[in-house]
């Protein structure tokens, strides 16, 4: 049998599939990573955590509120208030280092809340 007709589609078949396990493999892991969430909270200048216990427990305050459902704009004005500053992205930045870092499974209730929310006209 000559199976040299079926060799683009077998190609594209494995291409395909290649692409499957890249996607798949390359996929988000949903677990925690604390240290993650600190580096990138205590580098950044803005916040000022007196040590790293404090900035994961902050982060896992912002993960209990959004967690149990606090709208996204309390969640901002509670940080903005909390560091002495109007920032919208100063806020928005320590809320999506904390969920991505850790606690992801709440990424689609963050995207959820987030999606009504408008920055205030300073």
């Amino acid at each position: 049998m000559n199976t040299s007709r079926f060799r683009p589609a077998m190609t594209a078949v494995t291409a395909l599939e290649g692409a499957l396990v890249l996607a798949v493999a390359g996929a988000a892991p949903s677990r925690a990573d604390a240290v993650g969430n600190l580096v990138n909270v205590t580098v950044r200048p803005g916040y000022n955590f007196a040590n790293a216990d404090d900035a994961l427990s902050y982060g896992h305050t912002v993960c209990t509120d959004i967690g149990s459902g606090r709208s996204y704009d309390a969640v901002m004005g509670r940080i903005k208030s909390d560091f002495n500053n109007p920032d919208d992205y100063q806020a928005s930045y320590l809320i999506n280092q904390s969920v991505n870092e850790l606690c992801p499974a709440l990424i689609w209730q963050l995207r959820k809340s987030a999606a009504t929310y408008r920055p205030s006209e300073s």
